[in-house]
């Protein structure tokens, strides 16, 4: 399992990639952010969760342990460990 790979949940609607990136570069670098939209939807709106890879594990830790909870953009996010993508048939 990648422990670098973090799951960030209950996210505004209105966020960017840019702006989770930035959030996440408060406690180490950051390799990618990646917020998941609804391509069903004609407004291609933000399903209000995304995905941020950090440059290693002990910074995946510490923003596990300093931002799950914490009130951004107006919500209190959840950051925890990615769990794998399962293939549905």
């Amino acid at each position: 399992m990648d422990y670098t790979k973090l799951y960030v949940g209950n996210l505004s609607y209105d966020m960017t990639e840019q702006e989770l990136k930035e959030y996440f570069e408060s406690i180490g670098e950051v390799i990618n952010a990646k917020i998941i939209f609804d391509e069903s939807t004609s407004n291609k709106r933000s399903k209000g969760f995304g995905f941020i890879e950090m440059s290693n594990e002990e910074n995946a830790k510490q923003a596990i342990e300093k931002l799950n909870g914490t009130e951004f953009m107006g919500r209190n996010i959840i950051v925890s460990v990615a769990r794998p993508r399962i293939k549905r048939d």
